[in-house]
């Protein structure tokens, strides 16, 4: 069994994003995630990339997942940000790059680019990460 993911979307690329939207879906070659409003949770989007906190790396390795690579992300907070939550501390991010095949993988992307989990990695981010506004669609 799987499940196709609607993340979090707490902020957008920030200025330091390098893309070639020429092709759909555009290709990211470097990522700067700046965080808008963040509601806590360990895996959000900005399409077509995820972001994961420390947490949900660590989980992903100890379940030995397959269906992704990690790449250092740069995330920084928008003044919108610091006036909604000024004494709010960020964790580490990191960038989740699903490479894995949909219904094969543990991480893998649909045909409508949406994030496919299989069950177990489900079961093991809702166990032990914060997915409160997380959609599964």
């Amino acid at each position: 069994m799987f499940h196709s993911l609607e993340p979090e979307v707490a902020g957008g690329f920030g200025q330091n994003t390098i893309l070639d939207n020429s092709t759909h879906p555009p290709i990211v070659r470097r990522l700067h995630y700046e965080l808008d409003g963040w509601l806590g949770d360990d895996l959000l989007e900005s399409f077509p990339c995820y972001i994961i906190t420390d947490r949900l790396r660590t989980l992903i390795e100890e379940v030995g997942a397959t269906g992704y690579a990690f790449d250092s992300v740069e995330v920084t907070t928008s003044e919108q940000f610091r006036q909604l939550y000024p004494d709010r501390q960020i964790p580490r991010f990191w960038w989740l790059k699903v490479t894995g095949k949909a219904g094969v993988d543990d991480f893998g992307m649909s045909s409508e680019d949406c994030l496919v989990v299989s069950d177990r990695m489900f079961t093991a981010m809702m166990d032990n990460c914060q997915l409160d506004n997380c959609d599964e669609i």
